[in-house]
């Protein structure tokens, strides 16, 4: 077990402020509430996915909190998303931060015949935070996902 020095109280709340975001991030997408995940973000932020976290270029790069949207959207596609975040680690600098963070997401979708599938993502987000006006918000979010597997679902 490792031990653990105190740290003061403003980085304790800081550290579990950037826990629960990372955590409502999660949250807003499994319940499709876009208009909550686009809230977690800076309005300059920066996003990008890496379908295959070993590329050096994004699939995908957006700039902007309202470019956001069609990516939040585009999870209405499954009938229903299970994030599960796992470890984390933060390094605080003031009001920035930055972080990774593991997560399973699980994406239950039906296709035409009602045939039910299970895709499964192992992603791992690599995060830069700000802080502002007292809250935190993701600056940056880097979406890396290292493998996925998809397969039939009993319903």
């Amino acid at each position: 077990m490792a031990s653990h020095t105190p740290i003061p109280p403003q980085e304790a709340a800081d550290r579990l402020a950037i826990r629960e975001l990372v955590d409502a991030y999660a949250h807003c997408a499994d319940r499709r509430d876009a208009k909550g995940q686009l809230a977690l973000f800076t309005k300059d932020t920066h996003f990008l996915v890496f379908m295959d976290s070993t590329a050096t270029e994004p699939t995908q790069e957006l700039h902007g909190r309202e470019a956001l949207a069609p990516v939040f959207d585009n999870l209405n596609t499954y009938r229903t998303t299970t994030h599960f975040n796992g470890q984390s680690t933060i390094t605080l600098d003031g009001t920035r931060a930055t972080g990774e963070s593991y997560c399973l997401a699980h994406h239950v979708s039906v296709d035409e015949s009602g045939q039910r599938f299970l895709m499964i993502a192992s992603i791992r987000y690599l995060d830069e935070f700000t802080k502002q006006d007292g809250d935190w918000y993701f600056a940056e979010r880097r979406l890396m996902v290292d493998w996925t597997e998809t397969r039939p679902s009993a319903p």
